[in-house]
């Protein structure tokens, strides 16, 4: 890829003199254009080798465009907040509003790169990181995005030639230190790594331009001409884009689905309900205090019919909680900042660091839901958004969060009774609004699109749970329950939850079941919190 980076480009001042003001004139003219429409966000990312002129070109684009529109972002070591969050987590906050132009001084291609030179990642890990950025950048493109990546090349002699040049001169040998020299050493495994990551990323929606780096006024006219068509050719084609979207969706021949196989008439007593509420909170509890849950992180989501107490199964949940330890995100109508981003930006924004829980009243899902079926996106928009969504899911997994989610599904009988109710209970009203009236008239679109949704996005790692809900006893204990079990077995099976159990990773009783010891001592603990000494059995549901 990096051929004819190597045959010597320049551009003398004559022509760097010709062809700089008209390019200047455009890329302000254009730059305005976008700004004023605040359709299109542009990142760009500049990568490269020490000394290619990467940060020139960067102080270029300053100088020749407006600087009110563009940001800069460079990423050092990831902080502590960063780390207990998503590999991704810091760049998403970083992206740009529509609008705007973001430049990248290294971005989520730096980090994989270095731990492959370092012998730190695995090629198939390497590639599996790859793997998800081409899925990421096709999202921002997707979203509306423009992603312009260059690549800044110089030859290991090239750059010997340039630390010299430097070195030679007082006033910027400074400019050339020992992890410059160090990294001179491992150019040709720099070089190969590099090649490979780029190979693998060159995609037809976010292609590699490689610049060659040895002349200053040839890169900063590469960079800038490439910039000025790119964002020409953007400004005419609109918001059209051509990238990959999920197959269709075929509907149930028999009209059966996941839903409608529900057994809505699922009942638990009150006398039952009081005692297993108050071991699975209690349950919930203990395992919120942990100390290998410091190490994770949890995130409820929950989705479903209206009226089916979603509102209600979050209060009972939080009733279990240090309220210093978890956040409720109710999810509505998405604002003006937030409709200046990518769609999963709003909820990028509220991932929990570790130890800590949240809980999503509504969530992500809401694009092949309520957004599909009201058509507030296109049908390409909410197809390719079931394979971002388990994206998004399984880096969050990757990051050590426990994902969650419940659909709370009500028969129309149930939800129609529970309407009036809110209607005439005065402290209830507000629950109840036109939406939900014109909502209920398209009851079958609803329940197929979240047929859909569960078939599209229960996986492994974030499975769905089907919650019968005309009962509420019954819905809230189950919901309890699934988060405590899930608690439990992913406690006792992570590496934190290992390292916890004793020297040897072993549990305490071996001939026991994984995490049978560990349950048995937290059910203690409970049972004495709430009933003093007495044994706290479990009712059945």
């Amino acid at each position: 890829m990096f051929e004819s980076a190597e045959i010597g480009h320049a551009i003398n001042k004559a022509t760097w003199r010709k062809i700089v003001p008209d390019l200047r004139v455009g890329l302000l003219d254009t730059q305005f254009e976008l700004k004023e429409a605040a359709k299109v966000p542009v990142v760009i990312l500049i990568h490269g080798h020490d000394f290619a002129g990467k940060d020139e070109t960067i102080r270029v684009l300053y100088d020749w465009m407006d600087p009110h529109f563009l940001s800069t972002l460079a990423f050092a070591k990831p902080t502590e907040a960063e780390r207990d969050r998503p590999v991704m987590w810091r760049y998403w906050q970083a992206l740009p509003p529509k609008g705007r132009t973001g430049i990248f001084a290294g971005s989520w291609y730096s980090d994989p790169i270095e731990q492959r030179i370092k012998g730190h990642l695995a090629l198939t890990d390497l590639d599996a990181r790859v793997d998800q950025i081409n899925r990421f950048e096709a999202m921002l493109v997707n979203e509306g995005a423009l992603v312009l990546k260059f690549w800044f090349h110089l030859t290991k002699d090239g750059q010997k030639k340039r630390m010299k040049l430097l070195e030679s001169d007082p006033h910027t040998a400074w400019r050339v230190t020992d992890g410059h020299r160090k990294r001179l050493k491992g150019y040709d495994r720099f070089q190969d790594v590099a090649g490979h990551v780029l190979r693998m990323t060159n995609t037809a929606w976010a292609p590699w331009l490689i610049v060659d780096g040895s002349d200053s006024r040839y890169r900063a006219i590469t960079v800038g001409q490439v910039l000025l068509d790119s964002l020409r050719q953007r400004v005419a084609n609109g918001d059209n884009q051509d990238t990959p979207v999920a197959p269709a969706i075929r509907p149930s021949v028999d009209g059966r689905t996941v839903l409608t196989a529900l057994n809505l008439k699922k009942k638990l007593d009150d006398t039952a309900y009081a005692d297993q509420l108050a071991y699975w909170q209690g349950l919930l509890a203990e395992l919120a205090r942990d100390p290998r849950f410091a190490h994770r992180s949890l995130i409820g989501v929950f989705e479903g019919v209206d009226a089916a107490g979603k509102g209600g199964a979050i209060r009972h949940i939080a009733a279990a909680l240090d309220a210093r330890q978890f956040q409720i995100v109710p999810v509505a109508s998405p604002t003006e900042e937030e409709r200046a981003q990518p769609y999963l930006w709003r909820f990028w924004r509220h991932v929990p660091r570790c130890g800590r829980i949240t809980l999503f009243d509504r969530s992500w899902y809401g694009r092949v839901l309520v957004e599909r079926v009201e058509g507030f996106c296109s049908e390409r928009d909410w197809l390719r958004a079931y394979s971002e969504l388990n994206d998004f899911e399984h880096e969050l997994s990757n990051a050590g969060a426990i994902v969650v989610k419940f659909w709370l599904q009500i028969s129309q009988a149930e939800q129609l009774k529970r309407f009036k109710v809110r209607e005439k209970t005065p402290f209830k009203r507000f629950k109840i609004t036109e939406e939900d009236w014109r909502n209920r008239d398209k009851w079958a679109q609803y329940q197929q699109a979240a047929a859909d949704m569960v078939d599209r996005t229960s996986t492994g790692t974030a499975p769905w749970t089907l919650v019968e809900s005309n009962d509420k006893n019954y819905a809230r204990v189950k919901i309890l329950q699934t988060i405590c079990e899930r608690l439990l077995a992913e406690l006792n099976g992570s590496p934190a939850g290992q390292a916890a159990l004793g020297d040897d990773g072993l549990h305490p009783d071996r001939n026991a079941e994984p995490g049978a010891a560990e349950r048995k001592l937290a059910e203690r603990k409970v049972a004495k919190r709430i009933h003093g000494n007495s044994t706290l059995k479990k009712g059945k549901k």
